[in-house]
């Protein structure tokens, strides 16, 4: 497959954050898009453990400034950018004084799961959605990795719903098991309402667990990607009842057998 514009957006990227599972895979998968023939974009957060001097982070100054209203609350968006070192690829860093300065990913000092992680990552789909708008490049493909990018599926087929440029974007959404163990702020669904989203699926989120944002994430998915081997059942028996597309993890270029299918 070639010549198909794909937008990346995942939790963890090396090497900017560190080695596991995710941020491998998206490395790999990355290099080999683009290596076939593609237009690839990156998104991730800017997590205060990111050493920006080291990383050479900069900020993107014409597509800064822009506020987005989270819980109605003006949050400001920050991008910033830089390069992998030994590919071509460029890495858009959301950012936000807020919700990305404190130098964690989702736990405090204690192990405590951060009460603002649902807002986070609201800011973060609505940021990474609103920029590459701002940028006015179509993805064919959006390709999802880490809990912190679940809401991007709902939010394109909902709150995005009329923007000619996500109309025929297809949402790939690799998943894995218990990447959080905590559960998120329980006013979520209010907040997501807010937008005005309407869905039956916010019920899910009557108990915002990782299980259950993963069935957000899955239901307003095209297809997605098994990144572990196996699944709670609740989440395998979720995915048979709502006859969703699934793939088994996969190397780069099964990947790339997979993003075909959309394309026969």
């Amino acid at each position: 497959m070639t010549g198909k514009r794909i937008l990346y957006v995942s939790s963890y990227l090396f090497p900017f954050s560190s080695k596991n599972s995710i941020s491998l895979s998206v490395s790999k998968t990355i290099k080999f898009m683009q290596s076939v023939g593609n237009d690839v974009r990156i998104f991730m957060p800017r997590f205060g453990i990111i050493n920006e001097r080291r990383h050479q982070l900069h900020e993107v100054i014409r597509l800064s400034g822009m506020n987005l209203i989270i819980n109605d609350v003006y949050q400001s968006l920050l991008i910033k950018v830089a390069s992998i070192p030994d590919v071509r690829l460029q890495v858009y860093f959301i950012d936000n004084e807020e919700y990305f300065k404190r130098k964690a990913i989702d736990k405090d000092e204690n192990g405590i799961f951060f009460e603002d992680n649902d807002e986070r990552a609201l800011f973060f789909a609505k940021g990474v959605l609103e920029t590459v708008k701002k940028l006015n490049w179509k993805p064919d493909i959006i390709h999802l990795y880490g809990w912190i990018s679940y809401f991007i599926p709902l939010y394109i087929k909902k709150y995005f719903k009329n923007e000619i440029i996500y109309k025929e974007t297809k949402i790939i959404s690799s998943i894995y098991n218990k990447l959080f163990n905590g559960i998120l702020n329980k006013e979520i669904i209010k907040k997501i309402k807010f937008d005005g989203i309407e869905s039956k699926e916010l019920d899910l989120l009557k108990n915002p667990n990782y299980i259950n944002l993963t069935k957000l994430c899955i239901y307003f998915s095209d297809g997605i990607i098994k990144g572990d081997i196996s699944f709670e059942d609740e989440i395998e028996d979720f995915i048979k009842k709502n006859k969703i597309l699934k793939y088994s993890y996969s190397s780069s270029d099964e990947i790339e057998a997979i993003y075909k299918q959309f394309y026969k």
